[in-house]
């Protein structure tokens, strides 16, 4: 998630990626709504449209921010991260010493207490697996059973809704989707499991991630992509996209949404302003213009898709922190036309 070398396609995709891909032209939108009658707002399922931003468990230049301090635009906050171990598939997390100087102040407890006080409000939280430097390996049965059960009991522990995978460093999408079944199996169907690949990882579905995504389509909530710190890649229609266009959005979830992943299981991921990534910062008002493109038809830019998809989930930023630093442009523009998507 943090800003990283930039890559391009032309020189890392093997050729096999260069293949035309498979469009499936038998996927349909997804046009349900979820209920408002809800009897309590901890329990409530999320929107049809909603905004996800991760939270520093760190201290860096982006403002320190307890959980309390989440912006209300906001409906899924992502705790940035939970820690590998020695043991392969190990998951541990605890609010990060150098954040609770930097804020005054923070436990356990009260970070229990802050997760409890957002789901109360109709939020959900979840812990984020690995990010740049993390280091998580689930690579054979015994990692998985273990991963499933270290952040079960992670979510026992601290209330989270589920997990969000951001192995940045490859992935086993045999062992992780066993470890995802296994974690449903002990969370329930409530369970939320987000997944953050990076542009090249959803180039193809013969890509680990693209396959796990697939591999767990029935329990999977949603793939923010990270449209940024990218080079250029191939759109769904074999066309070389530069990040920070609208069209960089569009051509690429189209990839998504063409190739097995319904609209609901789809949403943009986007940089929350300067200081937030190495490359792909755009105005959050270009956000909105590629959500209107693949919801609407609407706002596009020269790449049009070859229809609509209404029930496009939404958008997410790296990250909270970020976006709080430059003002909460992000959550302030994005999080509002969420509500206005059919």
């Amino acid at each position: 998630m943090r800003p990283r070398p930039v890559l391009s396609v032309l020189t890392v995709l093997p050729i096999a990626l260069l293949a035309p891909l498979t469009t499936n032209t038998t996927s349909t939108a997804n046009t349900s709504t979820a209920s408002t009658a809800y009897v309590d707002a901890a329990s409530a399922p999320l929107p049809r449209h909603f905004l996800t931003g991760y939270w520093h468990n760190f201290a860096n230049p982006a403002d320190e921010l307890k959980l309390s301090q989440v912006p209300d635009e906001y409906d899924l906050v992502a705790v940035a991260f939970g820690e590998a171990t020695a043991r392969p598939g190990e998951v541990t997390f605890q609010v990060d010493p150098g954040l609770s100087d930097a804020v005054g102040g923070y436990t356990d407890a009260q970070f229990k207490a802050d997760v409890a006080a957002l789901q109360a409000a109709g939020k959900k939280v979840i812990l984020s697996v690995g990010g740049e430097k993390g280091a998580i390996r689930v690579a054979d049965a015994q990692a998985a059973a273990l991963f499933a059960d270290t952040v079960h009991g992670l979510m026992t522990e601290y209330g989270f809704d589920g997990v969000d995978i951001d192995l940045e460093n490859g992935l086993d999408p045999t062992y992780m989707a066993q470890a995802l079944r296994a974690l449903h199996g002990k969370a329930g169907s409530g369970l939320i499991i987000t997944m953050a690949p990076q542009t090249i990882d959803m180039q193809s579905t013969g890509g680990s991630y693209f396959q796990l995504a697939l591999n767990i389509k029935d329990i999977l909530t949603v793939v923010h992509m990270q449209y940024y710190n990218s080079g250029t890649m191939l759109g769904c229609d074999q066309q070389v996209y530069g990040q920070g266009t609208v069209d960089f959005m569009t051509a690429l979830a189209c990839i998504q949404l063409e190739n097995g992943l319904r609209p609901d299981q789809v949403a943009l991921g986007l940089p929350a302003g300067p200081g937030a990534a190495g490359g792909g910062v755009v105005a959050p008002s270009t956000v909105n213009d590629a959500l209107d493109c693949l919801a609407r038809g609407t706002g596009c830019g020269s790449f049009t898709p070859s229809r609509t998809y209404p029930g496009i989930r939404g958008a997410m930023t790296w990250s909270i922190n970020w976006d709080v630093t430059n003002g909460g442009a992000f959550a302030g523009t994005v999080g509002p036309h969420l509500d206005t998507l059919p």
